[in-house]
């Protein structure tokens, strides 16, 4: 959450002059990433939260409701889900159960693998996953608080970390036609 007011000093900018002081300066600078990607998230999590809170969902809430929106029945193998949010299954679980609490989505046996389970997007949460992403879209996702150049940017170094962190692998290129 951002201070209600304004620090008068960038707290990570000292934290930084301080590792050098130390005689930390081989890693002042990797500190200062980490912790202002860190501080980023919190500032980016705290509007996307107001913008849903309205909708009476989180973010993760939102997410699997957003996930199953983009498929083409409306349904995926909770497995599946929880690997493409990339959280543990037991979260998937728990965001599975409130969602369905709220009558958003249902689970179903999958009909060709009697070990899955479906979790499938129900009409109530396709309506409210619309309303809402209209929401972030208008208030956050359409002007997140910088440049479209930095964004772009930060979005393909980003990219790149993640990568190199083992988080993804490029698709292969397909050969050309004979």
């Amino acid at each position: 959450m951002p201070p209600s007011t304004p620090l008068a000093v960038d707290p990570i900018a000292e934290a930084r002059r301080q590792w050098v002081d130390h005689g930390w300066t081989d890693a002042a600078n990797g500190m200062a990433a980490v912790t202002s990607i860190m501080r980023a998230q919190q500032l980016m999590l705290a509007r996307v939260e107001s913008a849903l809170k309205q909708y009476a969902l989180s973010f993760a809430r939102y997410e699997l409701l957003t996930l199953l929106s983009f498929t083409h029945d409306g349904a995926l193998p909770m497995t599946s889900a929880s690997a493409r949010l990339q959280v543990h299954p037991t979260s998937v679980t728990n965001t599975v159960d409130r969602l369905e609490k709220d009558g958003l989505v249902r689970r179903a046996a999958h009909p060709t693998d009697g070990r899955a389970t479906l979790v499938i997007l129900e009409a109530a949460g396709r309506e409210l996953v619309a309303t809402a992403s209209a929401s972030l879209n208008s208030d956050v996702f359409t002007n997140p608080g910088m440049p479209e150049d930095d964004l772009t940017g930060l979005v393909r170094i980003l990219a790149r970390f993640r990568r190199q962190s083992g988080d993804f692998i490029d698709p292969p290129i397909p050969p050309d036609p004979l």
